[in-house]
């Protein structure tokens, strides 16, 4: 219930937002960038500062690795055993590069068991360098299609548009609350970390909007938004809720966080990013993410449940 809510009360949210801020004049483009990367992330961010407010931040934790071990080993993958995803060189350069650095400073700030406010609010200011990078290329000129920006000036109503950003809002803060004290509750009941079911039941569940996106954009054909969405919320999941719960509530956090999780996730990072720069050494301009490397990632991300629960 809580993770339904959750992924209506973002669509709605970002609806109502991109509505607003095409009508006082914002490019497509801001909207893109801002509310498609941002905007999907929106209830990682929530479960993960309410996480930190109630003590728990290693579900906080969790959620923020285990929502891009999701991210690639379930939205990329079933992405790309539907359709071809195309990768470019700009791709590689520029958000797949910015993706494997933010990762490695992740690493990095969970490497000595403490989630401390320092080096968070160092890794957050990676976030805001990330987006004036990506506005000064000039990317994503067709993000807008991800949530219809085409359809907004015909159908622009003020009243509907802000309440739909106010109900999106509450939707998010009231469900991100509800799954957070499940989530503990259930942690509790069953002897399960909160570390665990912060990467496994909170991650699959706030990374749906993530999936319905790509999958999306990939349908419409618009296969290169959907590697973009991937990779541009993988980034701020890193930048943004992760070190929000260290900002809030720094904690020691359980080694496995780093060794097994963050593990996995560097693993399947390099297995992408390996994939594509000895395929783009292939081609001269661009190459796709087809089933063969979708199928290896899904099988990755199994893996990583082999290893959770022993399966």
């Amino acid at each position: 219930m809580a993770i339904i809510g959750l992924v209506w009360s973002s669509d709605r949210f970002v609806a109502g937002a991109a509505d607003i801020a095409m009508q006082l004049g914002i490019s497509p483009l801001v909207i893109g960038l801002t509310l498609v990367s941002i905007g999907t992330s929106a209830p990682e961010i929530l479960v993960s500062a309410t996480a930190a407010f109630k003590g728990v931040s290693e579900l906080a934790v969790g959620n923020a690795l285990g929502s891009n071990l999701a991210n690639t080993g379930m939205v990329l993958a079933v992405t790309a055993l539907i359709i071809n995803i195309p990768v470019t060189r700009p791709i590689l350069r520029n958000e797949l590069a910015a993706m494997l650095f933010v990762t490695l400073a992740a690493g990095f700030v969970l490497s000595n068991g403490y989630l401390g406010r320092a080096e968070c609010l160092a890794l957050m200011t990676l976030a805001p360098l990330f987006l004036y990078l990506t506005f000064r290329r000039g990317a994503l000129p067709e993000a807008e299609e991800i949530i219809g920006l085409s359809d907004i000036q015909k159908d622009y109503q003020p009243n509907k548009s802000w309440l739909a950003l106010l109900i999106g809002l509450i939707g998010l803060i009231g469900f991100s609350d509800l799954l957070v004290r499940t989530a503990a509750e259930t942690a509790t009941r069953a002897g399960i970390s909160e570390l665990i079911i912060g990467a496994t039941v909170v991650a699959v569940g706030t990374s749906l909007p993530e999936l319905a996106a790509s999958l999306t954009s990939a349908l419409k054909g618009k296969t290169d938004i959907a590697l973009g969405n991937v990779l541009g919320s993988n980034i701020f999941n890193l930048t943004l809720v992760l070190p929000i719960a260290g900002i809030i509530h720094p904690t020691i956090i359980d080694p496995a966080a780093f060794s097994r999780d963050f593990g996995m996730l560097i693993l399947m990072s390099l297995f992408l990013a390996v994939f594509c720069f000895l395929r783009i050494g292939k081609s001269k301009k661009e190459f796709h993410i087809g089933r063969v490397p979708g199928a290896a990632l899904l099988i990755i991300y199994i893996l990583y449940y082999y290893v959770l629960f022993g399966l």
